[in-house]
């Protein structure tokens, strides 16, 4: 599913125009980034918990030359953990 598909279906579902279901979604999304750089915690009841998490620097090969090893740099990841009412719905 597409971004547009998604803001189709909030549409429908919230009773919106397409402008304004994609503005509101874009707001969250928005959002979300916003309090992921800041190094906050998202979290929606049932749903899940979105975080940011720390990645250590670790040594790697290089894909087109198998015999080097490179250094790979630590970095923050996003990160998303599943709440347990949607991996029950998800489940079936």
């Amino acid at each position: 599913m597409t971004k547009a598909d998604f803001v189709k279906r909030v549409a429908r579902a919230a009773d919106l125009t397409n402008d304004q279901a994609t503005r509101a979604v874009q707001a969250v999304l928005d959002e979300l980034e916003l309090a992921l750089k800041a190094g906050d915690e998202v979290q929606f009841s049932g749903f899940g918990k979105f975080s940011v998490s720390h990645r250590a620097a670790r040594e790697g090969v290089d894909p087109r030359n198998p015999g080097q090893k490179i250094q790979i740099p630590a970095r923050k990841v996003p990160r998303f953990q599943a709440g347990a009412q949607l991996k029950r719905s998800v489940a079936g």
